[in-house]
């Protein structure tokens, strides 16, 4: 983050709206906007976003991984393709 860029103040945000949409859309760098000197909100490109709330999602889902093992929550590999073969031939 380049904070002399990177941060700016919500009347500057209403001044310069479209200019700033433009600067996070190239650089796709978020913006911090403060408000009385103080953070508020982060204006990010789509794009990012949707890249950090997929890597988010991620995470969770070792997370939850994690802990399932560490509570003896799983299974044999060659057990689980079994059951899962298993239950494809079913179906047909």
């Amino acid at each position: 983050m380049q904070i002399t860029t990177d941060i700016k103040p919500v009347t500057w945000l209403k001044a310069n709206a479209a200019s700033l949409l433009d600067q996070i859309n190239d650089t796709r760098r978020p913006v911090i906007i403060t408000q009385n000197g103080e953070p508020k909100a982060v204006l990010q490109d789509p794009k990012s976003y949707e890249e950090m709330r997929n890597a988010l999602g991620l995470l969770k889902l070792l997370a939850q991984g994690e802990e399932e093992a560490r509570n003896g929550q799983f299974a044999q590999q060659d057990l689980v393709f079994k059951r899962l073969e298993e239950q494809l031939n079913s179906r047909t």
